[in-house]
């Protein structure tokens, strides 16, 4: 395929590819291996092991390079890169044929300096401070006497030869359960990360201490991962950090229970000094034995009272009769004025009781003289001596209604001077008779 053509009007015609390919060669021999410092943008790892961002300008201008960082180039990281991260790039331009793109592929990268590396430091804090990770309220203290202290570590560290120093200086009886783990690098948090999960599961120690030596804020770095933060904030078990020197600190310091300013300190804090202990012991023993001679003492002096007692025990029996004949007059005494007190209330709780029976009797004298006036008003032969009369049949049944009779019946009529034997010669109901109460004593006149 020719790279180009002679056009009628002696113009170079150009085809896609062939253009493209002009361009790749123009960069390369233009630009071959530069270095460039921007920000990470949509940083992805893809299945393949390869790495593809973005990377802005860090001084915010509106300028992005595409970027692909290849597998072996990958494998080599010495941290995690990550979104907002500042680094400086090595690599070299080239064209991405198939879209016709720019991109830059990265054969190295590291962190662009302290300054951005503090800076990343910072807006982490402010998040996981929003987030309440740093909050005092939520933070435990450390148990003074534990029954294991666990390390999480590395093996080769200085500082776990610091803390195994310190504990056998302080508390050489304490069992101490190290959880090895790199401190330093991309795989230090990750790693850090599974050591806190194994002490929390396996329960076998009541302090964990997390401990580096001293640094660079690089070398630190992995201590400011915010999973880590994130483990050592949500962990089970309290926690004492002790990362670097007395000026360092990082965002697991903050998360921790407590914060130690060296790893000494920290396993310093994680125990009490055997010694301490043994002096307080002694001194609480110093304290039980004088407070058992003093006690002894007591004894002794209230037995050599009792002994003198019991030498002379007339005098202890003629006091118990003295009492004896005191009590007994006082309760004399005090039979007889319950007597007295009980003869004057006699006669009054007699009057008393007199006067309810009479009221008594007078209540029911007259609820006897309503009932009566009561049962003669429903007498009816009473009605009958007003002038009424009542039927009935010759077996002495009342009548009460005319449906009863039928004509030619033999009934009774009874007035309040004697009684009459009557005839029914008809029956007469009325219709449509409104409802009238019953009569109890019959019905006024003849059958």
């Amino acid at each position: 395929m020719t790279a180009s053509v002679m056009s009628p009007s002696n113009r170079i015609l150009w085809d896609v590819s062939s253009l493209l390919m002009a361009v790749g060669d123009a960069l390369s021999a233009r630009f071959g291996a530069v270095t460039v410092r921007g920000e990470l943008s949509g940083f992805v790892r893809a299945a393949s092991g390869h790495c593809y961002f973005t990377l802005k300008d860090a001084e915010g201008a509106a300028a992005t390079l595409r970027c692909a960082m290849f597998r072996r180039a990958a494998s080599m990281l010495a941290f995690a890169p990550a979104d907002g991260q500042r680094v400086e790039l090595r690599g070299r331009l080239a064209l991405y044929e198939p879209r016709g793109e720019l991109q830059f592929v990265v054969e190295a990268m590291q962190r662009a300096g302290v300054g951005s590396l503090y800076e990343q430091f910072l807006r982490l804090r402010d998040q996981l401070q929003a987030a309440g990770l740093f909050d005092a309220s939520r933070k435990r203290p450390i148990t003074p006497h534990p029954r294991a202290v666990g390390i999480v570590t590395s093996l080769q560290a200085a500082a776990l030869h610091d803390v195994l120093t310190a504990f056998a200086r302080r508390a050489p009886h304490l069992p101490l359960v190290i959880y090895p783990s790199p401190v330093q690098g991309g795989d230090a948090p990750a790693a850090l990360v599974r050591a806190l999960g194994a002490a929390a599961a396996r329960r076998e120690v009541d302090t964990l201490l997390l401990v580096r030596g001293g640094g660079s804020l690089e070398d630190l770095w992995a201590f400011n991962d915010e999973a880590l933060v994130r483990a050592v904030a949500s962990s089970p078990i309290p926690v004492v950090c002790g990362v670097g020197h007395e000026t360092d600190v990082t965002l697991c310091d903050l998360a921790a229970d407590l914060r130690a300013p060296t790893p000494t300190a920290a396993a310093e804090l994680a125990c009490t000094d055997w010694a301490a202990l043994w002096s307080e012991l002694q001194a609480q023993a110093d304290a039980m034995r004088q407070a058992v001679a003093r006690r002894l003492q007591t004894q002794a002096q209230r037995l050599d009272l009792t002994a003198l007692r019991l030498a002379r025990p007339g005098r202890s029996v003629a006091r118990q009769h003295q009492h004896l004949d005191t009590l007994a007059h006082a309760l004399n005494a005090a039979r007889a004025r319950r007597i007295d007190q009980a003869a004057m209330a006699l006669p009054r709780r007699a009057d008393r009781l007199r006067h309810a029976t009479q009221r008594q009797l007078h209540d029911a004298q007259q609820r006897l003289d309503n009932l009566g006036q009561r049962l003669q008003a429903l007498d009816p032969h009473a009605v009958l001596s007003r002038g009424y009369a009542w039927v009935e049949s010759v077996d002495g049944r009342p009548v009460t209604q005319a449906a009863q009779l039928t004509a030619g019946d033999a009934v009774q009529g009874v007035w309040a001077d004697g009684r009459a034997a009557l005839q029914v010669t008809a029956v007469s109901p009325t219709p449509a008779a409104p409802a009238t109460p019953r009569r109890r004593a019959g019905s006024r006149g003849s059958a």
